[in-house]
This record gives structure tokens, C-alpha cells and sequence, in this order.
């Protein structure tokens, strides 16, 4: 399949915006890119199209008539303090109804591959340490977040089953890389200051996705015609300690690491009683995914390993403050 003309949603957001710089440069796509906001990162060869909201109304008749695929990036993202009153109806606003109206034009556009990036909320919230998530696995979300994805992924294969659109799903674990922000910059604000942290006695196992990695399956999923109809997990191909993550983070930055082993479960008892358990989840538990269903169909492997992509996720905060 060649693919010429190419529509991201979610523009100015984390991958979107990552993966239109990275395809700008190698030119072989004519880009649009769907956005709310401006984002002034973007080559100015990608061509805007501005939309005011993200919803089951919104009408993509201008774009979808010069592309032959859409990825869609956009989302209501999961937030760890939420103020909604019904979170999943939100949720559902965004992530399904929004969704499905975009794949629907797109069908009857003629647009030839859909790709949806989902999230690994979908299979769950965690795994027995060496029992990875696999695509296949029977999904188990949890939470508002990970049902509405898994219910956009099961309205997209339920209306491409009539169309001649094709749909790939790709469900990242946490992704890190330049500019990333929430919990995973408040770390390395934690390490650069020398704060002793009480996690070094953590033994789970974590799957983390650089995004350099995420693009780079992306990029391969628009044209590769094992891609088609498939769902693929997507991760650097390295699991890691909490403990070591810390080690890894603190090696980029050039800064010695205070981790005091604390033991695990007074701790989880700890956030438990002050309402953290899904922080702790994220810190003590572990998830892992398999991702060699991406090698044997792909023939696709992580580029850049988690030492190259933490190293190149700390340097423009350093960058930054010398600034």
C-alpha cells in the first residue's frame, strides 16, 4: 500500500506533534494535521486544519478527500485527579463517539488505513511480574479511560468489517521522551534537585515506550500490509525496576541518586490511607507487554533502546535550565 496523503489528529499533543516533525523530515507524505490549538513545533510544510472541538458532530469533509490515511492520535487523555461528575460519559464523548464519527467520513472518503492509538488500559492495570500482556489477551480495563478505548477499538472493527477501510490499533504503555510531562518530569525534577526518594527496595517489572519507538511502529504500520486488521502492543522491548528506572534516570542527568529502601508494602499501606493507591500501583506494581507479534509480522523491533531514550528525554531539560 502507498500512502500519500496522511491526516494526524491530535496535532499539537505529545505524539501527534512528534510524529508529523518526524515525517516532515523525510517528505514522503503530504501531512495534515487536526488541531484545537496552534502548536508552533510543526513544520511549516503540514498543512492545519483547525477544528473547535473533537466530537460526534465534528465535520472532516475539508481534509479527508486528500488522504488516503488517518492516524488518530486525539483523545480525552486519562487524568489522575478527575473533576468530572460522570467520568465515563465524558470519557465516552471524546474517545468513542468522536472517534467512530472521524472513521465513519473516513470510510466513505475512501481513506485506505485508520490507524487508532488506543492505550494498554485496555488489556489492564497490571501484570504478575514475567506474565506480559499480549495483543491478543482479553481486555480488562478498569477504569473510564481504558473502557472507552476498548469501546472505540470494538466500534472501529465492527464498522470496517463493512468498509474497505483498513484498521491497525496500536496500544503504547507509558510513553517518555523530550517534553514529556506528569509524573514522569516530576521524577526527573526529583533527581536533578537530589531529593532522597524511598524507592529503593522496588523489584516490579515495567514496560515503557520512548517515543521515538511509538513513531517509529506508527510510520511502519501506515503502509506494511501485515499491519492490516491487527492490534499491536508497543514498548522498548526492556523492562525495568521502579529502582532502576530511578538508576537509569539519574545516570542521564549526570547526578548522584538518594533511594532509600524502604520496604514495599508499608508503603502501599501508606497511599493507601492517604488515597494514592493508583499512584502506588504505578510505582510498586508492574505491567509488561509482549510485543513479538510486532517482530514476527512487522519484522519490527524497538530502534532505540531505554538508555537512549531517557538519555535523549533528559536533554533538553537540562538544556532548559542552563537557559
Amino acid at each position: 500500500m502507498s500512502i500519500k496523503g496522511l491526516l494526524v489528529t491530535g496535532a499539537s499533543g505529545f505524539v501527534g506533534s512528534a510524529l508529523l516533525q518526524h515525517l516532515a523530515r523525510s517528505k514522503s507524505h503530504s501531512l495534515i494535521a487536526a488541531l484545537r490549538i496552534e502548536c508552533p513545533d510543526l513544520p511549516g510544510a503540514v498543512r492545519r486544519f483547525k477544528i473547535t472541538e473533537l466530537s460526534a458532530t465534528t465535520d472532516w469533509s475539508p481534509v479527508l478527500g486528500d488522504v488516503d490515511a488517518v492516524v488518530h492520535a486525539a483523545a480525552r487523555v486519562h487524568v489522575m485527579d478527575e473533576t468530572a461528575t460522570d467520568p465515563l460519559t465524558e470519557f465516552r464523548r471524546v474517545n468513542v463517539d468522536a472517534t467512530l464519527n472521524l472513521a465513519r467520513q473516513a470510510a466513505a472518503a475512501g481513506v485506505k488505513r485508520f490507524i487508532f492509538i488506543s492505550s494498554i488500559k485496555v488489556n489492564g492495570e497490571g501484570t504478575e511480574p514475567g506474565c506480559a500482556y499480549t495483543a491478543d489477551d482479553i481486555p480488562a480495563p478498569a477504569d473510564p479511560y481504558g473502557i472507552s478505548k476498548l469501546e472505540a477499538e470494538l466500534g472501529l472493527k465492527q464498522l470496517v468489517a463493512t468498509t474497505a477501510m483498513e484498521l491497525v490499533i496500536i496500544r503504547p504503555v507509558l510513553v517518555y521522551g523530550p517534553g514529556v510531562k506528569a509524573n514522569f518530569l516530576s521524577m526527573i525534577r526529583w533527581l536533578q534537585r537530589g531529593v532522597p526518594l524511598p524507592f529503593g527496595a522496588i523489584d516490579n517489572r515495567r514496560s515503557l515506550v520512548s517515543l521515538d519507538n511509538l513513531v517509529d511502529l506508527i510510520e511502519t504500520c501506515l503502509e506494511h500490509p501485515c499491519a492490516a486488521h491487527q492490534t499491536f502492543l508497543v514498548s522498548d522491548g526492556e523492562d525495568v525496576s521502579t529502582t532502576r528506572l530511578l538508576r537509569m534516570i539519574a545516570a542521564a542527568l549526570n547526578k548522584p541518586v538518594w533511594l532509600l529502601p524502604i520496604p514495599v508494602e508499608f508503603m502501599k499501606v501508606m497511599a493507601g490511607l492517604m488515597g494514592k493507591g493508583a499512584v502506588a500501583q504505578r510505582v510498586f506494581g508492574s505491567l509488561q507487554v509482549d510485543i513479538e507479534k510486532n517482530k514476527r509480522l512487522l519484522g519490527w523491533g524497538p530502534p532505540v533502546s531505554l538508555g537512549q531514550g531517557l538519555s535523549k528525554t533528559v536533554k533538553p531539560f537540562l538544556e532548559s535550565r542552563k537557559s
